[in-house]
């Protein structure tokens, strides 16, 4: 077997890149019926394998003898339908063979072929795997291939000019998805040329064939987050939307049963809370703490719906002041004196003062005391010493019996004068405590 070495590392390079994809991604996954532009449908490959003139059939070998030679092929693959591509080979290498019982031997070399075939996959539509492992495949096309035999008959030797002939490959093989990316290829593949002088000799009516026994890898390329069509399962799509479907379905199902049976739950919570809130006798207390439930309609009630004892009209005393009363006050107002800047009330003033305690016990009567000022000093002392001076006022008249809850001491300083404040007997006016009877 002769190899050419330059052209065996194609497959190591193929390797490495295919080792390279392997790598962890995302595929987004998609609808069975999802158009084109969801899916990668391009792919490339590259493949090594064996020449030789051997076929299942067994036929159309002029040399018994075979021998094995390299070949290799690179191609490009459109998917139309998940299970159909169209596929653009090119391959290259050596056919030759010999026989055993004489010297006769050939070798013919294959610059180039190229063919355009139909590549259908076998193993896409599979009721339980989304993916098959293994998927099966055949292809057949049609295509040009040059070619240079080089035969040695009878001990002679001829080589024959470079020729181009029609030729259709017809194959099978295996893929092995080793990722969503990349598959493993394993093929066979006969081709029959439209020429009897492949192996250098010329046998009328007759057409050449020879094999192609590969290995190899094929990659899809495009965006790595759409999955590939080759690798589409129309059929375990289905099975799992519909199977998503479902599951939702069930799952809409039992939360639906679980909010009707929270529905009705609540529906019995509320039927009771309005049998509890119900208010038979109309009194505005709710059965359910009503403890007297027939009460009369527009009875009122108490918060345990019994009636309200009737209330008693309250009593209101009516308070008269006289002139008399009056004159009492005024007596006390002008008798009031106090020690200059001072709240001390002179005892000139004490006979008058005891004269109004003796009518606030007497008449219950109640009585405002107002402290004024004249404006001389500041705001702050005159407020101070006219609050001052009328509760000195309220004091003395307690001191006397009077109830101090009636007596209220009030002080406006210089804030409300009666006279002007530009002379002395108008500030002597402004001094003052009013007393107010009611």
């Amino acid at each position: 077997m002769r190899i050419n070495l330059k052209t065996a590392g194609l497959l190591a390079v193929a390797s490495t890149l295919a080792t390279t994809h392997l790598s962890a991604q995302t595929v987004n996954e998609v609808s069975p019926f999802a158009p084109e532009s969801e899916y990668r449908t391009w792919s490339i490959g590259v493949n090594l394998g064996l020449v030789n003139q051997s076929n299942l059939i067994g036929f159309r070998r002029n040399f018994n003898k075979l021998e094995h030679n390299l070949g290799y092929a690179l191609y490009v693959k459109r998917q139309v339908l998940p299970g159909l591509g169209i596929q653009a080979e090119y391959f290259g290498g050596k056919v030759g063979g010999s026989n055993s019982n004489n010297s006769n031997t050939f070798e013919t070399s294959i610059p180039w072929s190229a063919a355009l075939s139909a590549h259908v996959t076998l193993a896409n539509i599979n009721w339980r795997h989304h993916q098959g492992i293994i998927k099966p495949y055949l292809n057949a096309g049609i295509g040009a291939m040059a070619f240079e035999p080089t035969a040695t008959i009878g001990g002679t030797t001829t080589t024959q000019e470079t020729r181009t002939e029609a030729f259709i490959p017809v194959g099978a093989g295996l893929k092995f998805a080793v990722s969503p990316d990349i598959n493993i290829d394993l093929g066979y593949r006969l081709n029959a040329v439209n020429s009897p002088e492949v192996d250098g000799l010329n046998r009328r009516g007759q057409k050449d064939l020879f094999s192609y026994t590969h290995i190899g890898v094929e990659f899809a390329i495009g965006d790595k987050t759409k999955p590939a069509l080759a690798n589409s399962n129309p059929v375990a799509g289905m099975r799992r939307e519909y199977q998503a479907q479902y599951d939702e379905l069930v799952a809409v199902k039992s939360a639906l049963e679980a909010q009707q049976a929270e529905n009705k739950k609540l529906s019995a919570e509320f039927a009771q809370l309005s049998s509890d809130l119900a208010d038979d006798d109309g009194d505005g207390v709710a059965n359910k703490f009503d403890k007297c439930p027939d009460t009369p309609e527009k009875t009122k009630v108490d918060g345990a719906g019994c009636p309200l004892p009737e209330a008693k009209a309250p009593v209101v005393q009516q308070v008269v002041v006289t002139e008399a009363d009056r004159r009492v006050v005024d007596e006390a107002i002008q008798n009031l004196e106090f020690d200059t800047g001072k709240s001390t009330i002179r005892a000139t003033s004490h006979a008058s003062l005891n004269k109004v305690a003796a009518l606030l016990i007497e008449k219950n009567f109640s009585l405002k005391l107002a402290g004024h000022t004249d404006n001389t000093g500041s705001l702050q002392t005159n407020l101070r010493l006219s609050k001052s001076r009328a509760e000195s006022v309220k004091a003395y008249l307690v001191s006397k019996g009077a109830n101090p809850s009636r007596i209220e001491a009030t002080g406006y300083g210089p804030n409300q004068p009666i006279a002007t404040n530009a002379t002395a007997e108008g500030r002597q006016q402004n001094r003052r405590v009013e007393f107010t009877l009611y």
